[in-house]
């Protein structure tokens, strides 16, 4: 009699689903579940934009594509942007399969862009353009490495939080290169106009006729270089090894508070020739916005291919296309660019929501049972 009333008991309780981690999914399925995903969000999107504007959801999909393929201009547009969203990714991706919390993108894109700016304004004229190029570069890149180098380096000594540590130097940049911009402009208005515009001086030569041109090639060559690195070289065995378990590391022998310091300083130095590239490649000149909130955007792109840099090309591809294809439908149809948030932020929820999915299984009461038995 008890041992049924147990059992009653026990069922009544019994939840309606199960959520259950998956051993294994095979690549298409997950691709398949993420396609499919997008394909309910732009469903949704589609109610939504008919319910709150009365417009036909497919001219307005039309016009999304036209924002970013109408015209050769825009198409470039869209490959430097996605070139330079990647690039970040890159440069967080190292620390972050290290599971060092890197916030820091945004400021040390800044660092670099304003140390780049820096000597385009004092030595501009003085130097030949392809030296000038040169000392750029390399400023950029030693000043990435210092922005993320400092964080790691309290990390490993004294056990920091990289998280909060990285993230409040994004602001520190901001200052500094707001402080340097009231500098170099006196009449307060706080821009900086194009520099060297009369000689393009530090600025990087056009190829195709582009000046973007150089910019998507050498972000191109790095994502290569970044998979061979991270999937095949030592360094990258050391990062995977030590983002799993630290003591594991350390019992092979490897040195922890060495690869953070390195791999964070290889993190920051990717993030500084990002700001280099858009100093001399695209902006030609400074502000606390240069960087566009990729820095953290690009913590989205990381996550959602999985550390992979092939992956990212495609996920950072997707979310420019989406930014842009927002602004191109507020424009032509007079919206709020509310109304083209929302619908970028419905696809990008969906396709965060998809690796659920991959990565879990949803068993309901009576398929559990089926399952036991």
């Amino acid at each position: 009699m008890s041992e049924a009333k147990d059992n009653s008991t026990q069922k009544l309780h019994e939840p309606l689903l199960h959520i259950v981690k998956r051993a294994g999914i095979s690549r298409p399925k997950a691709w398949l579940i993420r396609l499919l995903a997008i394909l309910l969000a732009l469903v949704l999107n589609a109610l939504i934009i008919y319910w709150l504007t009365g417009l036909n959801p497919i001219a307005v999909y039309k016009t999304m594509i036209d924002g970013s393929f109408s015209t050769k201009r825009k198409f470039w547009v869209l490959l430097q942007n996605t070139a330079m969203l990647l690039c970040i990714a890159l440069a967080v991706t190292p620390a972050f399969k290290m599971r060092f919390w890197n916030l820091g993108a945004e400021g040390q894109v800044l660092i670099g862009a304003l140390s780049s700016g820096a000597l385009m304004f004092y030595i501009g004229d003085k130097l030949p353009s392809g030296v000038l190029i040169l000392l750029m570069l390399v400023c950029a890149l030693i000043s990435g490495i210092i922005w993320a180098g400092i964080p790691a380096l309290f990390k490993a000594r004294f056990g920091t939080n990289e998280t909060l540590f990285t993230l409040m130097m994004n602001y520190v940049a901001i200052q500094l290169v707001n402080t340097m911009i009231a500098v170099w402009v006196p009449s307060g208005s706080g821009v900086l106009g194009i520099m060297n515009s009369k000689t393009n001086t530090g600025w990087l030569p056009t190829i195709f006729g582009q000046k973007y041109a150089i910019n998507i090639i050498v972000v191109a060559v790095l994502t290569v270089f970044m998979f061979i690195y991270l999937k095949y070289s030592k360094h990258g065995y050391e990062i995977a090894v030590v983002g799993e378990s630290e003591n594991t590391a350390r019992y092979i022998g490897i040195n922890v508070r060495k690869v953070v310091i390195r791999t964070a300083a290889l993190s920051g130095c990717i993030a500084g020739l990002a700001g280099f590239l858009l100093m001399a490649g695209s902006a030609h000149t400074v502000s606390s916005t240069i960087a566009g909130g990729n820095g953290f955007t690009a913590v989205l792109v990381s996550w959602l291919a999985k550390f992979n840099p092939f992956v990212m090309v495609l996920t950072s591809a997707l979310i420019e296309f989406l930014q842009k294809g927002a602004g191109e439908i507020a424009q032509a149809f007079r919206l709020s660019n509310d109304i083209a948030d929302i619908a970028t932020g419905i696809i990008l929820f969906f396709i965060i929501g998809s690796e659920f999915f991959i990565n879990y299984r949803v068993i309901f009461r009576h398929k559990a049972h089926k399952e036991g038995k």
